[in-house]
């Protein structure tokens, strides 16, 4: 079993308790409910708060209200640590739960699905985004494979300007294809340097607002491993097989 956060209470149930449908944060107008994301206030206050997902409220036989949560991960929390293609708002659902009280709620926030948070127009403090379930005992990833993109075969980042080639609709990093992101913000067309202007009048598809439309899926068998056949121009990368 995973080990409840340093600080915080355990999961053992108590007896005489009873379900409730909504908590008021104390000191603001806020209500939190069932299915709700929040922040949750760390034993460390020089940490950043902690974001759960509410499972159940519910008050004991003395009224001291407590919460159910399930806990989202920020990637420097996880075995393997924060990798260079993971965005500074984003999050793993684990599968570790625990009950806590239900002041030490500090506020609501949204965990946006991964494709949902690359439409945003614009992001907020509150807005996060997850696209990996994370088991907290073997360090274990949902989906255990991710699509890769540019010539550095990595993930995409939300946070990393990326063009896209007009030919073979793959998306760059600037920096990798001889640019600035300066140079790459003025730019009207981008074709790569495997893709020609025949390529580009041939291809039917329009552009993209990012690489989430594109993504090219295989199977994945060991670290940077091309797979042969029908899809070799895609590649997969596991983004934990060096934990």
């Amino acid at each position: 079993m995973a080990k409840t956060r340093p600080g915080l209470s355990s999961t053992k149930p108590k007896p005489g308790k009873k379900d409730l449908d909504s908590y008021t944060i104390r000191g603001t107008n806020k209500v939190v409910r069932v299915g709700d994301c929040v922040l949750m206030r760390p034993s460390d206050t020089s940490k950043p708060p902690y974001v759960a997902r509410i499972e159940i409220i519910e008050a004991d036989s003395r009224d001291n209200l407590k919460v159910r949560v399930r806990w989202y991960y920020r990637p420097e929390e996880s075995l393997g640590g924060r990798r260079q293609f993971h965005g500074a708002k984003e999050l793993f659902l684990s599968d570790h739960y625990d009950v806590q009280s239900a002041h030490t709620i500090e506020g609501k926030c949204i965990v946006h699905s991964f494709k949902n948070y690359t439409k945003l127009e614009n992001v907020g403090t509150e807005d996060y985004y997850c696209r990996f379930e994370y088991k907290a005992a073997t360090g274990a990833f949902t989906p255990d494979r991710v699509a890769v993109y540019c010539k550095c075969e990595m993930p995409y980042n939300p946070d990393d300007l990326m063009v896209q080639c007009e030919g073979c609709k793959d998306w760059y990093h600037p920096a990798c294809v001889g640019m600035t992101i300066e140079e790459a913000k003025k730019l009207d067309h981008f074709v790569c340097s495997e893709c020609s202007e025949d390529d580009v009048k041939r291809s039917q598809n329009g552009f993209h607002a990012s690489p989430v439309s594109d993504a090219k899926v295989i199977p994945f068998f060991d670290q940077f491993l091309m797979i042969q056949g029908q899809l070799s121009f895609s590649l997969v990368f596991n983004p934990f097989s060096f934990c």
